[in-house]
């Protein structure tokens, strides 16, 4: 949604499961995000929770008890307004949740960084002023045109944190050569029988070097991480009916039905047999 904010305001989220953007179009404002640093955002800037941490953000001027959390109003124009109703903003921003179209998204989520701050990226500041000319105008095609920049957005926001300094998650993983050979072969050949000593044998690091390097970069250990993406897998080929359990056992590097179906009872809460009903 398009926002408007005025004198003293805050809100806050406490939301799981839907990862939160905002980009600031204009002005300043405060961003407390559990368990981080507080930061000033400025305009031009980009942040992404993914995973809807609690959060606050609030305006310079102090927020006294009457102002606390106020809740956004309505306008006319479609577009919402926090803290005084009246005169000019002094910030203007565009919020709102992704959503992952998966039932994997927990997964998805759980790989990403717990806290995206981009700024002073020419390829997103572009992107940003886009966005901010698209919502002011009613053109024909609005939404469409907007759902779409936001998505080039958050793919290139994302990739601007592929740096070491991002938290634990896939695309740290990725930013490191040598364990982004590891993760291409699980990717690439799930079904493969893989063990430490092979991924890091393919990352070219000792195994104690790699399953440390690995756990640190990622936030899980190298077989979480592959038995995560067997069952990302596996659940996607039963819910398309893309063949038993015993084709998709195989498919996903299991040996046996039994076998599977023990590890996907465990992993998900429910046989793969029944999941497959389920999902017809």
């Amino acid at each position: 949604m398009n926002a408007v904010t005025a004198g003293p305001w805050r809100v806050r989220r406490s939301e799981a499961g839907r990862p939160f953007y905002c980009v600031i179009l204009n002005g300043s404002s405060h961003l407390a995000v559990d368990g981080h640093e507080p930061i000033t955002l400025q305009g031009g800037d980009f942040v992404l929770i993914p995973s809807a941490y609690e959060f606050t953000m609030s305006s310079f001027e102090p927020v006294t008890l009457e102002d606390s959390d106020t809740s956004p109003v309505a306008l006319p124009n479609g577009e919402f307004r926090l803290g005084i109703q009246s005169g000019p903003p002094d910030v203007r921003l565009l919020v709102g949740y992704c959503v992952f179209g998966s039932p994997d998204a927990a997964l998805l989520v759980s790989l990403l960084p717990q806290l995206v701050h981009v700024r002073g990226e020419q390829r997103l500041a572009t992107l940003v002023q886009l966005v901010g000319e698209e919502s002011r105008e009613q053109r024909p095609a609005r939404d469409v045109i907007l759902a779409r920049l936001l998505e080039v957005l958050l793919i290139e926001a994302l990739r601007s944190t592929a740096g070491t300094a991002a938290s634990p998650g896939l695309l740290r993983g990725l930013a490191d050569g040598r364990l982004a050979v590891a993760i291409r072969r699980m990717h690439e050949s799930p079904a493969r029988p893989w063990t430490v000593a092979q991924l890091a044998k393919e990352a070219a690091l000792s195994r104690s070097a790699f399953f440390e390097r690995f756990s640190r970069a990622v936030g899980a250990a190298p077989m979480q991480y592959l038995l995560a993406w067997r069952m990302a897998l596996a659940k996607n080929l039963l819910r398309r009916q893309e063949g038993g359990v015993a084709e998709v056992a195989e498919r996903v590097g299991y040996s046996s039905a039994s076998t599977f179906s023990v590890a996907f009872t465990r992993y998900v809460g429910q046989p793969p047999a029944r999941y497959a009903r389920l999902g017809r």
